[in-house]
């Protein structure tokens, strides 16, 4: 019950900020747009479609064989991890006021989806379909290469290694364990998937701020949130979080290679006039 209960109100939420996120960055011409092109667009990305859809099929079929193998070797990293950074996330529970557990913990269970499914959204209702395309390439690098660290390191949060150190989320909020437990293991830490996928979130908005001027500052918020949230909440040290930075940056310059290789560096369209694209700037507030 629990878990149904928190998969439903993550999807009420994730879609409510989809929903207010499409309101804030795009007018109906891009929507009128989208729907015109609707066949056209979906055949273009099809292909990265199906590359991704068919490695999370082969991710979810093999996840207990790579479970099984990752108990297999042990090759345990959560000493070395804790001798090098010692009791930073200790040190972090301890300075930020609990008022804001709410907050952080929503940030961790809801901005984190939220960015993963609105960030393709708003590409997909761009003429151009290459910061789309980069977008899904990137995510099929971090979960292939976070998910070969996963099987081939064991490594365990803070709040499994240290007794100083609080599940918060977990303890307030214990309903959220089952669906966390549900998508994950307690030793799929190092390095940070949550920092890794909302810092590539954030760097394709950056580099589309020109048709979304809007999406780049809501997008930098939200991943400081959650990047913030997944040491705090006790889940993440802040070595799992450095990688994870450096994955996600890695990854979005290689999607970006893989993309101009495998388009012959002809998926990049120039955009003259925001305006004529159906997108709201800033000029029109």
């Amino acid at each position: 019950m629990a878990l149904g209960f928190v998969v439903l109100l993550t999807v009420l939420v994730v879609c409510s900020g989809l929903v207010g996120t499409c309101a804030i960055c795009l007018d109906r011409t891009a929507i009128s747009r989208t729907a015109a092109e609707l066949d056209h667009r979906f055949v273009e990305i099809s292909p990265y479609l199906a590359v991704t859809g068919v490695f999370f099929l082969a991710k979810r079929a093999t996840h207990g064989h790579s479970l099984r193998l990752s108990r297999a070797l042990d090759w345990d990293l959560t000493a070395e991890i804790y001798a090098l950074e010692g009791e930073f996330v200790a040190f972090l529970q301890t300075v930020v006021p609990q008022a804001t557990l709410e907050f952080f913990s929503a940030m961790y269970m809801f901005g984190f989806p939220y960015l993963l499914v609105t960030a393709p959204i708003l590409y997909f209702l761009l003429p151009s379909q290459r910061h789309l395309k980069e977008l899904l390439v990137a995510y099929l690098l971090n979960y292939l290469i976070g998910s070969l660290f996963y099987t081939l390191f064991v490594v365990y949060g803070p709040r499994n290694h240290l007794s100083s150190v609080d599940g918060l989320m977990y303890s307030f909020y214990p309903q959220t364990q089952e669906m966390t437990a549900a998508v994950s293991a307690n030793t799929n830490v190092f390095p940070s998937l949550h920092t890794s996928l909302s810092v590539v979130v954030m760097l394709l908005a950056w580099r589309s701020r020109r048709e979304h001027p809007r999406w780049f500052p809501i997008a930098s918020f939200v991943t400081a949130c959650v990047v913030f949230s997944t040491m705090y909440l006790g889940i993440h040290w802040l070595i799992d979080v450095i990688a994870g930075v450096a994955l996600g940056v890695g990854s979005v310059f290689a999607a970006e290679w893989l993309v101009d290789r495998a388009e012959g560096d002809t998926g990049r369209v120039s955009v003259p006039d925001d305006r004529e694209d159906g997108i709201a700037s800033d000029a029109s507030d």
